[in-house]
C-alpha cells in the first residue's frame, strides 16, 4: 500500500542546507509510473544548484536529484508492460517525444526538454512519478546504485564518445579532465576499443585512477604541455578523437591542437567562456570536426544497463561513497568540497 505521504530534500536557497521535509506522494497522470527511490547519483549540476547558484531552478521549493534507480511502486491507468516491483532505472530527461528533434532520435535536445531534480520536482525523495517511457529495465544483477549513476554520469560521456564523436576500434583517444565524466570515458574508450587512451588532469589523484581504468598515458598539464605531449605519444599525428569535459576555453583549445588532421574534438563541458581556437586556416587545412554533445538517450542508458549486466562494463568502483536520505547534506558537502576524493557519491533510500 502506497502512503500518503513521503519525505523529499527540498532545495530552498543557494547556500542553504536541503530541508527534508514531509510532503504528498506524488499522484499519477495516465501514462505515469509511480517509482519506490532506491538509490540517486549526486552530480556536479547539484553543486551548481546548491552552493553556487549558476544554475537556477524554475522554482522553490524543489526537490533535487536526478539520477534516479528503484522499484515500480503503482501504474497510470494506460501504462502497460510494468508491474509492481519491477527495478528500474529511470531517465531524467523528460522529453515531449514529437518535436522534431524527438522525431529523429535526439531525445536528449529535445525542444520541450526538462531534467528532473533541475526543472521538476527529482528524486531525493521516497517516491517519484514519471512518465512510462522513461523507465530503463534494470536487471537483478546491476545494483540499484549503479543503474543510478548510469541515467547521467555514464551515459553523458557514452553519448559524447560513442554516438557524438563516433570513436571506432583502432582509434586513438585523449580526454581532458578525470572527473566523473572522464573517469567513465576512459571505460567507454576502452570498451570501444581505442587503441591508445590518454588522461589529462592536474590531480595526481585523478590521474592515478585514469591509469587504474585502463588509461595508457597520463598528462599532468603543469608539469608537461598537453599538446606537445600528444603529439610525441602519437609520433607527431596527434590523436583521432579529443574529448573535453572540463568546459574551459584553454581546454578545448588544447583538444583542438592535440587531434590529427581529421580529428574530432567533441566538447561535453559546460563553461561560460567563448570558444577561441586556431584560425580558419589551420581549423580548415586540418579538417577537424568540433562538436558539441549534451546529455544523453533513454537508448543510451538501455545500452550501459546492459553492458554492466553482461560484466563488460564495472561501474561498483565508481561509486566510492553512499550516503542515507538523512544524511543527504554531508553527501552534497563530500561532493563539493572533494572530501575523500570521491568518483561518484550515491544517496539510498
Amino acid at each position: 500500500m502506497t502512503p500518503t505521504n513521503m519525505r523529499a530534500a527540498r532545495f530552498r536557497e543557494v547556500n542553504e542546507p536541503l530541508q527534508l521535509e514531509d510532503v504528498p506522494v506524488p499522484g499519477l497522470q495516465e501514462d505515469e509510473v509511480l517509482v519506490q527511490v532506491k538509490a540517486v547519483g549526486l552530480c556536479g549540476s547539484d553543486v551548481h544548484i546548491v552552493f553556487e547558484g549558476v544554475t537556477p531552478t524554475p522554482f522553490t521549493p524543489i526537490t533535487l536529484g536526478h539520477e534516479p534507480s528503484g522499484v515500480v511502486a503503482a501504474t497510470g491507468a494506460r501504462v502497460e508492460g510494468w508491474e509492481e516491483g519491477d527495478r528500474v532505472a529511470v531517465t531524467p530527461l523528460l522529453f515531449c517525444s514529437s518535436c522534431r528533434n524527438c522525431i529523429t532520435g535526439h531525445t536528449n535536445v529535445c525542444l520541450e526538454r526538462r531534467i528532473l531534480g533541475i526543472q521538476a520536482n527529482g528524486a531525493l525523495a521516497e517516491y517519484l512519478a514519471v512518465p512510462a517511457k522513461n523507465l530503463v529495465r534494470l536487471p537483478e544483477n546491476v545494483p540499484f546504485t549503479v543503474g543510478a549513476v548510469i541515467t547521467d554520469a555514464v551515459a553523458t560521456p557514452f553519448q559524447a564518445i560513442a554516438e557524438r564523436a563516433a570513436l571506432r576500434a583502432g582509434e586513438t583517444v585523449a580526454i581532458f579532465g578525470a572527473g566523473g565524466l572522464g573517469l567513465h570515458a576512459v571505460q567507454i574508450s576502452r570498451l570501444l576499443g581505442a587503441q591508445k587512451v590518454i588522461v589529462v588532469d592536474p590531480r595526481e589523484g585523478q590521474l592515478e585512477r585514469a591509469a587504474g581504468m585502463g588509461a595508457d598515458l597520463t598528462i599532468d598539464p603543469q608539469q608537461t604541455p598537453p599538446v606537445e605531449a600528444i603529439q610525441e605519444a602519437t609520433g607527431g599525428l596527434g590523436v583521432d578523437v579529443a574529448a573535453e569535459f572540463v568546459g574551459l576555453q584553454e581546454t578545448i583549445a588544447q583538444c583542438v591542437e592535440s587531434v590529427a588532421m581529421g580529428g574530432r574534438v567533441v566538447v561535453a563541458g559546460l563553461g561560460a567562456d567563448p570558444i577561441n581556437i586556431v584560425p580558419p586556416t589551420e581549423f580548415v587545412r586540418k579538417g577537424i570536426s568540433l562538436l558539441g554533445s549534451y546529455g544523453f538517450t533513454k537508448r543510451n542508458i538501455e545500452q550501459l544497463v546492459q553492458l554492466a549486466a553482461s560484466g563488460r562494463l564495472n561501474l561498483e568502483e565508481s561509486i566510492t561513497h553512499t550516503f542515507p536520505l538523512e544524511e543527504v547534506n554531508m553527501a552534497l558537502e563530500y561532493l563539493h568540497e572533494k572530501i575523500e576524493n570521491p568518483i561518484r557519491i550515491a544517496v539510498t533510500l
